[in-house]
Protein backbone atom coordinates (compact mmCIF):
# COMPACT_ATOMS: atom_id res chain seq x y z
CA UNK A 1 0.00 0.00 0.00
CA UNK A 2 1.42 3.33 -1.06
CA UNK A 3 1.57 6.00 1.61
CA UNK A 4 1.46 9.69 0.80
CA UNK A 5 2.32 12.43 3.28
CA UNK A 6 1.64 16.08 2.51
CA UNK A 7 3.33 18.98 4.24
CA UNK A 8 4.02 22.67 3.77
CA UNK A 9 0.62 24.16 4.41
CA UNK A 10 0.08 27.17 6.61
CA UNK A 11 -1.26 30.68 6.91
CA UNK A 12 -0.15 33.27 4.36
CA UNK A 13 -1.32 36.70 3.26
CA UNK A 14 -2.83 37.26 -0.13
CA UNK A 15 -0.10 37.61 -2.73
CA UNK A 16 2.23 35.33 -0.81
CA UNK A 17 3.65 31.92 -1.68
CA UNK A 18 3.75 28.43 -0.26
CA UNK A 19 5.30 25.19 -1.43
CA UNK A 20 3.48 21.99 -0.64
CA UNK A 21 5.28 18.66 -0.58
CA UNK A 22 3.95 15.17 -1.14
CA UNK A 23 6.29 12.41 -0.08
CA UNK A 24 5.60 8.87 -1.19
CA UNK A 25 6.78 5.53 0.06
CA UNK A 26 8.65 3.28 -2.30
CA UNK A 27 8.70 3.99 -6.03
CA UNK A 28 5.06 5.02 -6.25
CA UNK A 29 5.76 8.06 -8.39
CA UNK A 30 7.63 6.09 -11.02
CA UNK A 31 4.48 4.55 -12.48
CA UNK A 32 1.60 6.79 -11.39
CA UNK A 33 0.12 10.10 -12.29
CA UNK A 34 0.36 12.41 -9.28
CA UNK A 35 -2.39 14.90 -8.70
CA UNK A 36 -3.10 17.72 -6.30
CA UNK A 37 -6.66 18.41 -5.23
CA UNK A 38 -8.19 20.79 -2.74
CA UNK A 39 -11.35 20.96 -0.71
CA UNK A 40 -12.77 24.06 0.91
CA UNK A 41 -15.41 23.86 3.68
CA UNK A 42 -18.81 23.03 2.26
CA UNK A 43 -17.45 22.44 -1.23
CA UNK A 44 -16.59 19.40 -3.29
CA UNK A 45 -13.00 18.29 -3.73
CA UNK A 46 -11.62 19.95 -6.86
CA UNK A 47 -8.71 19.25 -9.16
CA UNK A 48 -5.71 21.56 -8.96
CA UNK A 49 -2.85 20.04 -10.96
CA UNK A 50 -1.42 16.77 -12.23
CA UNK A 51 1.99 15.48 -13.29
CA UNK A 52 2.51 12.39 -15.42
CA UNK A 53 4.73 9.57 -14.20
CA UNK A 54 7.33 10.49 -16.84
CA UNK A 55 7.25 14.19 -15.92
CA UNK A 56 6.51 14.87 -19.57
CA UNK A 57 3.01 16.22 -19.01
CA UNK A 58 1.38 18.63 -16.62
CA UNK A 59 -2.11 20.05 -16.45
CA UNK A 60 -3.70 22.68 -14.24
CA UNK A 61 -7.12 23.92 -13.28
CA UNK A 62 -7.89 27.23 -14.95
CA UNK A 63 -8.18 28.88 -11.54
CA UNK A 64 -4.51 28.23 -10.72
CA UNK A 65 -2.91 28.30 -14.16
CA UNK A 66 0.04 30.66 -14.22
CA UNK A 67 0.25 30.79 -10.43
CA UNK A 68 0.84 27.16 -9.38
CA UNK A 69 3.53 24.77 -10.59
CA UNK A 70 3.69 21.01 -10.03
CA UNK A 71 7.10 19.34 -10.10
CA UNK A 72 8.97 16.30 -8.88
CA UNK A 73 12.25 15.47 -7.17
CA UNK A 74 12.78 11.82 -8.05
CA UNK A 75 15.71 11.41 -5.71
CA UNK A 76 13.52 12.43 -2.79
CA UNK A 77 10.37 10.64 -4.02
CA UNK A 78 8.58 13.91 -3.52
CA UNK A 79 6.16 15.90 -5.65
CA UNK A 80 5.79 19.61 -5.02
CA UNK A 81 3.12 22.20 -5.61
CA UNK A 82 4.61 25.68 -5.75
CA UNK A 83 1.84 28.19 -5.14
CA UNK A 84 2.47 31.85 -5.93
CA UNK A 85 0.25 34.92 -5.81
CA UNK A 86 -2.11 33.17 -3.43
CA UNK A 87 -5.66 34.41 -3.10
CA UNK A 88 -8.20 33.99 -0.30
CA UNK A 89 -10.19 31.68 -2.58
CA UNK A 90 -7.22 29.29 -2.56
CA UNK A 91 -7.97 28.52 1.09
CA UNK A 92 -8.62 24.79 1.40
CA UNK A 93 -7.21 21.48 2.54
CA UNK A 94 -4.83 20.32 -0.17
CA UNK A 95 -4.40 16.62 -0.95
CA UNK A 96 -2.02 14.72 -3.17
CA UNK A 97 -3.13 11.51 -4.81
CA UNK A 98 -2.03 8.83 -7.25
CA UNK A 99 -3.75 7.46 -10.31
CA UNK A 100 -2.87 4.65 -12.68
CA UNK A 101 -4.10 6.74 -15.62
CA UNK A 102 -3.73 10.31 -16.81
CA UNK A 103 -6.64 11.85 -14.93
CA UNK A 104 -8.15 14.98 -13.43
CA UNK A 105 -11.20 13.60 -11.64
CA UNK A 106 -11.02 12.69 -7.98
CA UNK A 107 -12.73 9.33 -8.50
CA UNK A 108 -9.91 8.32 -10.86
CA UNK A 109 -7.38 8.52 -8.04
CA UNK A 110 -7.04 5.65 -5.61
CA UNK A 111 -4.35 6.60 -3.11
CA UNK A 112 -4.66 9.76 -1.05
CA UNK A 113 -2.68 11.59 1.57
CA UNK A 114 -4.14 13.04 4.74
CA UNK A 115 -4.13 16.62 3.49
CA UNK A 116 -2.51 19.87 4.56
CA UNK A 117 -4.36 23.09 5.37
CA UNK A 118 -3.67 26.24 3.38
CA UNK A 119 -5.23 29.45 4.62
CA UNK A 120 -4.86 32.71 2.72
CA UNK A 121 -5.84 35.89 4.54
CA UNK A 122 -7.02 39.00 2.65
Amino acid sequence: QVQLVESGGGLVQAGGSLRLSCAASGRAFSTYTTGWFRQAPGKEREFVAALSWSDADTTYADSVKGRFTISRDKAKSTVYLQMNDLKPEDTAVYYCALSTIWASRAYQYNSWGQGTQVTVSP
